[in-house]
């Protein structure tokens, strides 16, 4: 430091007083500064100095004045609140809602009965928490804890769902065995903190991650389902996993075992939620109105909808957009220890640009994202803290701070954490003001309390800390619905089709494969395994305008695609869809593509693009042999066609024929694709991975990548092919007669094409609806269902559609369209019959997803043979209406998938466009793998290929066309004129 100071004295006096401080404090370095203006000069500096303060002052108060919410903001943010949560609960709004309301099948808190040792796992953050809970009833009633704590590396949270999974099994393995019980089989409750749609207490499908969490392949998961998987790959342990819950439930239940008047759960912490008891009556979503639900708000989404976005400021948005779900969670990124410490630290940025802190210099460290984490904020905050602690906390994050600093840190905090507070009271107000009850705190903000009494005046509020956390909740969950869930459990493993008829049914699947693929057996095989001779998925570099043709049913579709590449590669969509009547499906073949060929003419004019001659990918989805990628052969007719004159005839010259008959329009049809081809297409646009196609609507099929060397009716055993396996087909040999009933053999007997087809007629949507009707018109003649009585309706081919399969096992209100559909049907339905049909759709669904999953398990299995890999990694990309509408069938295929083909981690991939786009990326590979070759390359490829083969090779090359014809070669110059050559003269 340096002192001021001023002596009329000789300069001998200077001379000792600086001998003598220096003896004094030897560890000092001190200079002497003598005041040459005087005084005058520093009462200057201390006006100036004060100016500069009060300057500061005003630009720290203009940069926190976002953050000072007034008590009408407050109330305006409570109201919000409100509405969002009404919105949440009925059924039109739900869907759009930003606040979901989820039901959580919680239908009661403890009422000191409970009793049991049981296992509990927490996991909502980056600990993971294992306990096991010992419950007493009576006069001793008591609850006995032992837990142990997990650490979730970074890279678990965000890897795989089956890396995350296995982790926690792994955890729970270290538990058991630290505790002796590896060998008992508990009953186990799951706290799993993040927002989950439940359709019942033991099953929770993750809507989607918050809290850094991004594990893949969970979003849509059911995440007991997934934790059970984990449990049986270790194979070490069994658990009886009863109820998966949210922690905010887990808090509410803890507290309510020890005051019985606790029906809301809040948690504050790394995230932000409440949970709460409704009354049934208010929840629309759910069915019944009698008693009470807990609902887990999931009010994290809260604002998401732009709701709030007068009080966000530009650190929430910039908070936002750095995170890891950019416009997601809002209300959560306001108010949640996740996110605070990141404010403060943009804040302490932003001031520091400004030259307000640390001397205008941005450290290192300061441009870290999270290097400020919340827990620095609560120590600055702290009453007790001193400001030199402050400093010395600044210090250790590298920020060199002054005293001043410390003060205007602790101000930032201040004001972060007070909003964070007054807007999670305003949101708590909104849902007390519904309950006016005790309810049970995770962690306390102190801020709350005072401005809940000012929001909800008329509300008795007391606050309940829950020691304990969660897992304890959790456990008691479990106790009270162990019972129930047992019952559940029994009654659903009454409907599963044994597990050794379906993996029976895989292995006769993959030998129907083996003789498809055999130039010996294919003749006689009835899973005809054709090649399509598309022989890679797209890789991102195909580029340029398409027109893609879709006939598979009574819709047919076109579509114009354009494949661009400006700063990444996208795909822009125009399309049409046009009716195909019964009669024309029914009529002749030239009638037909007459139609078809009007259509294309129809969509060509709209799009105005007549005078051009873009290349045509047309999905034709019917089994069709193929020896080039632009012939296809029909076999049969499926799915209800019957046009005369197709069978055994190309269908791209049928099409060609019928557009030159027409002579107003040009095509270049290139490819002739089926639709599961389509589908992996359009989907390995996205994912790359995916080699396998499946279509699971009113037909069934899948392709798959096979490998050359296994394709016997196909020359080369260089790479892959996509074959179309036909698999409609599984079984017209009598290979499935064991697994037919009788109410199969009629639907045979009563469809166009009996004896064929007859796997897709167990499983396809086409059928399903057909199939139960049929159950439902047996059981009535036995008295079983609807006292006996059989309606007219009742006994009307058709009538029951697959579309009211999927209603009626809808899981909130499906009883309800049971009884609406059925007395449509004619017949007055009691609650009991209602529950049966219900229960014979399941029966039917569950078969038809089962025997699906075999046939695809045996193609996955194929390609891991393929690959010569302990453990598949690959995409199914699936289209098709049963698969999209129905509740519960992508699921069950699933899950069986998985339990039939365990050393495997299959993505399954929705095609969101169809199968369509897939025609034109076929097209457009196609077209880029052409684009590619030489001259030379095409002329030695022209030359050596039989004659005819190349019929016209326009738009290979920039200035060539190509012609094969009777051993000559055309080469025709688009610039100049045309030029004949043998192929002597050209060799």
């Amino acid at each position: 430091p340096s002192t001021g100071w001023k002596s009329n004295s000789r300069w001998r006096y200077a001379k000792r007083l600086h001998k003598v401080v220096r003896r004094l404090v030897p560890n000092c370095d001190v200079r002497f500064l003598l005041s040459v203006s005087g005084s005058g000069k520093g009462a200057a500096l201390v006006t100036a100095v004060a100016y500069r303060l009060a300057a500061q002052r005003k630009q720290i108060d203009a940069a926190l004045a976002p953050f000072l919410l007034s008590l009408e903001t407050l109330r305006e943010v409570k109201n919000k609140m409100r509405t969002e949560l009404e919105y949440g609960l009925r059924r039109e709004t739900q869907a759009s809602a930003t606040v979901k309301m989820l039901p959580t099948y919680v239908c009661g808190t403890p009422d000191g009965t409970e009793k049991g040792k049981f296992l509990a796992l927490d996991l909502g953050g980056t600990n993971f928490r294992v306990l096991l809970v010992k419950i007493r009833s009576g006069r001793r009633r008591s609850v006995q804890m032992y837990n142990k704590i997990f650490a979730i590396p970074l890279e678990i949270m965000q890897g795989t769902g089956e890396e995350l999974f296995d982790h926690i099994v792994q955890c729970i393995a270290d538990f058991l065995e630290y505790m002796g019980i590896k060998g008992a089989r508990l009953p186990l409750g799951f706290t799993f903190s993040f927002p989950c749609r439940q359709a019942s207490i033991d099953k929770g499908t993750l809507v989607g991650w918050t809290k850094g969490f991004k594990a893949t392949d969970c979003e849509g998961e059911d995440v007991v389902d997934m934790l059970r998987e984990a449990i049986r790959r270790r194979n070490e342990f069994d658990l009886d996993i009863v109820a998966v819950v949210n922690d905010t439930v887990g808090t509410m239940m803890t507290c309510g075992y020890e005051d019985p008047n606790c029906e809301i759960g809040l948690i504050a912490g790394t995230g932000s939620n409440v949970c709460y008891m409704e009354d049934m009556k208010n929840i629309e979503i759910v069915e019944g109105n009698e008693g009470k639900m807990c609902i887990n708000t999931e009010w994290g989404a809260f604002g998401d909808n732009g709701c709030i976005d007068n009080i966000r400021t530009k650190y929430d948005k910039e908070v936002d957009e750095g995170s890891l779900n950019p416009g997601k969670q809002r209300y959560e990124k306001m108010t949640s220890g996740m996110y605070l410490g990141e404010i403060v630290r943009q804040i302490l940025i932003d001031l520091t640009k400004q030259g307000l802190l640390f001397r205008g210099q941005i450290s290192e460290s300061l441009r870290k994202r999270g290097i400020f984490e919340t827990k620095f904020l609560s120590q600055i905050e702290s009453d007790r803290l001193a400001l030199l602690q402050v400093r010395r906390i600044l210090q250790q994050l590298g920020l060199d701070s002054t005293c001043e600093d410390s003060i205007i840190v602790k101000e930032v905090c201040g004001a972060v954490s007070k909003r964070a507070a007054q807007l999670c009271g305003a949101g708590l107000a909104a849902i007390v003001e519904k309950k006016r009850e005790n309810r049970g705190v995770e962690l306390p903000w102190y801020h709350t309390t005072s401005l809940l009494k000012e929001l909800a005046p008329q509300c008795d509020v007391t606050f309940m800390l829950s020691e304990d956390g969660s897992g304890k909740g959790a456990a008691l969950i479990t106790a009270v619905a162990k019972r129930l869930h047992n019952k559940h459990r029994q009654n659903e493993n009454n409907t599963f089709p044994s597990v050794e008829r379906v993996i029976n049914v895989m292995a006769r699947f993959r030998r129907e494969m083996k003789n498809g693929l055999s130039r010996d057996f294919n003749p006689t095989a009835a899973v005809k395994m054709l090649p399509t001779f598309v022989r890679s998925i797209p890789d991102g570099s195909e580029k340029g305008d398409f027109i893609a043709l879709d006939l598979g049913g009574s819709y047919f579709r076109i579509l114009r695609v354009k494949v661009s590449h400006e700063k990444k590669q996208t795909v822009q969509m125009e399309s049409e869809i046009y009716n195909t009547p019964e009669d024309i499906m029914h009529g002749s073949g030239t009638r037909l593509f007459d139609h078809v060929a009007e259509c294309l003419g129809d969509f060509m004019e709209k799009q105005q693009i007549k005078d051009k001659k873009l290349p045509v990918g047309f999905t034709f989805s019917f089994p069709c042999r193929q020896s080039k990628l632009d012939e296809g052969i029909l076999i049969t007719w499926t799915k209800r066609f019957k046009a005369s004159g197709v069978e055994g005839a190309d269908v791209v010259r049928l099409l060609n024929r019928a557009i030159k008959k027409r002579g107003d329009y040009d095509a270049d049809i290139m490819a002739v694709v089926n639709d599961t081809v389509g589908t992996m297409m359009t989907c390995g646009f996205d994912d790359q991975r995916c080699e396998v196609g499946l279509i699971i609507g009113t037909g069934t099929n899948a392709c798959y990548m096979e490998e050359m060397r296994h394709i016997d009716l196909v020359e080369g055993d260089e790479g892959r092919m996509c074959i179309n396996t036909e698999w409609g087909a599984f079984g017209d040999d009598g290979s499935l007669e064991d697994i037919r009933t009788e109410f199969d053999r009629e639907i045979d007997r009563g469809s166009l094409n009996p004896g064929k087809q007859l796997f897709e007629k167990m499983v396809s949507g086409l059928y399903m609806g057909e199939l139960v009707r049929l159950i439902l018109v047996k059981m009535a003649k036995e008295g079983l269902l609807f006292e006996g009585r059989i309606t007219p309706e009742l006994l009307t081919k058709g009538k029951f559609e697959t579309k009211h399969v999927s209603a009626i096992e809808k899981s909130k209100e499906g009883l309800n369209k049971a009884k609406e559909i059925l007395t449509r049907l004619g017949v007055e339905p009691s609650h009991e019959d209602c529950i049966a049909v219900q229960h014979v759709c399941t029966i039917v669904s569950f078969r038809s997803a089962n025997l699906v999953a075999s046939t695809l398990g045996a193609i996955l299995n194929q390609l891991r043979d393929n690959k010569g890999v302990g453990r598949l990694r690959t995409t199914v990309g699936v289209d098709g209406s049963l698969y999209k509408m129905h509740p519960q069938y992508a699921r069950r295929l699933h899950k069986t998938t998985r339990r039939l083909v365990p050393d495997s981690e299959v993505r399954f991939l929705l095609s969101e466009s169809g199968s369509g786009k897939g025609a034109a990326m076929v097209t457009a590979v196609l077209a880029m793998s052409w684009g590619e070759k030489t001259i030379a390359e095409l002329i030695t490829q022209t030359l050596f290929a039989p004659p005819g083969q190349f019929s016209a090779f326009q738009g290979c090359c920039p200035s060539f066309c190509f012609f094969s014809r009777n051993g000559y070669v055309v080469l025709i110059q688009n610039e100049t004129k045309n030029h004949t050559h043998t192929k002597k003269g050209l060799e």
